[in-house]
């Protein structure tokens, strides 16, 4: 089941411009993270398990989304 997502600590990545033009993360309750659009927070936040993430951050700090 989805936690209420309101519920969650959101955070914004450290090199948003303040324009909102970025995504948020929040660690979820039963692991993995969630990831929404800041501009649009009504939109449907998408779920990565923990495996998925580690992937991706491997990903951006080997510049593959350059």
């Amino acid at each position: 089941m989805q936690p209420e997502l309101s519920d969650l600590v959101w955070r914004k990545s450290s090199f948003s411009g303040g324009n909102g033009q970025c995504v948020e993360v929040a660690d979820a309750p039963e692991g993995g993270r969630y990831l929404r659009d800041t501009k649009d927070r009504s939109r449907a936040a998408h779920f990565f398990t923990d495996a998925e993430w580690r992937a991706f951050v491997r990903g951006v700090k080997a510049g593959e989304f350059d």
